[in-house]
């Protein structure tokens, strides 16, 4: 396949259309709103913490990663 080379960005074609109707568009649609999920910032506050130990602190960060997932 060639290279092709464009003076402008006006020059470029753009993105191929999809079928209003076709059922893969649905799917993709799913996708790529997992991916904005995936995306979204973390709620977090502003504060400090101190742990009296590093297994303190590793507890606390899985408590932390089980609350973002739902569980």
């Amino acid at each position: 396949m060639g290279v092709r080379k464009f003076r402008s960005v006006e020059e470029m074609p753009g993105p191929s259309r999809r079928a209003a109707l076709d059922p893969e568009n649905l799917r993709l649609a799913f996708g790529l709103r997992s991916i904005g999920e995936g995306f979204h910032p973390l709620k977090r506050q502003p504060s400090v913490r101190k742990f009296r130990s590093w297994d303190e602190l590793v507890e606390w960060r899985q408590g932390q990663a089980r609350a973002r997932c739902g569980r």
